[in-house]
């Protein structure tokens, strides 16, 4: 973890969570606290149904509330779907677009996602851009084409690295348990950083890069380790205060 760029940890909830749920993000919100807090950032990302009540909840803490998705438009006859003024109405401070399961179960394109993610940086959103890999395409060699790909189609022009996240999560390490070695990772890693600062210059070597797939507490701590992972994206381990606030503790040791 590059100590110089201030660290994220991001949980998206997914299709998880209702009104129950809401014990879960208040032990979460409590659990973020000084003195950690003041040196990473936190982030939950429930569903859409909870956001304002989760921000309600968070509202002493320095737990940040964010959503899954965004429509690109501003407003309209876009039945189910939410804008990205929709969620800073809410008080959401992040969305995350792009999420492989977005690109896979609603065929986003690459395209699809700029617009996103232009759509969030223009209501003051911080946007977690989402790319990686599918089985198939790392089984043909092929992750470094479809990061380049991904990044230079998915991320806006406009972007910096105040405002834009970049998160890796290999399609095939998603709820699976498979995690890539220390070495796949860092490769990835180090291409998303390069290929960042040929396009912002010295703004791309400040992007925060997080790494996403099968994350838990038992390997947290070993992926912050890697170069050029500045946080992480947890999925189903976010769900309970325990498993996440266990992911946030290895953190910690990264000053240590």
């Amino acid at each position: 973890m590059t100590k110089q760029i201030r660290p994220l940890l991001a949980g998206n909830w997914k299709m998880n969570g209702t009104r129950a749920s809401l014990d879960q993000i208040k032990a979460i919100a409590e659990g973020v606290k000084a003195p950690l807090s003041e040196r990473i950032d936190t982030l939950l990302c429930p569903p859409a149904t909870l956001l304002y009540v989760a921000t309600a909840l968070c509202d002493d803490s320095p737990l940040a509330i964010g959503a899954q998705d965004c429509h690109q438009l501003v407003s309209g006859a876009h039945t189910g779907d939410i804008s990205a003024e929709m969620i800073a109405d809410c008080f959401g401070t992040h969305v995350i677009v792009g999420h492989s399961e977005r690109r896979r179960n609603h065929v986003e394109s690459d395209a699809l996602v700029r617009a996103k993610a232009e759509a969030a940086l223009n209501a003051d959103l911080i946007a977690i851009v989402c790319i990686g890999e599918t089985a198939e395409e790392r089984d043909n060699a092929q992750t470094l084409d479809v990061l380049k790909r991904q990044l230079a189609g998915s991320v806006p022009d406009g972007s910096v690295s105040e405002t834009t996240v970049i998160a890796y999560e290999p399609v095939w390490a998603i709820g699976t348990g498979k995690v890539p070695t220390r070495a796949d990772v860092e490769e990835a890693h180090a291409f998303i950083r390069g290929e960042l600062v040929e396009r912002f210059g010295e703004d791309g070597k400040k992007f925060r890069l997080l790494y996403g797939g099968s994350v838990s507490g038992a390997n947290a701590a070993d992926l912050l380790s890697v170069a050029n992972v500045n946080g992480l994206l947890v999925g189903g381990q976010s769900l309970k205060a325990v498993d996440f606030l266990a992911i946030y503790g290895a953190f910690e040791r990264q000053f240590a």
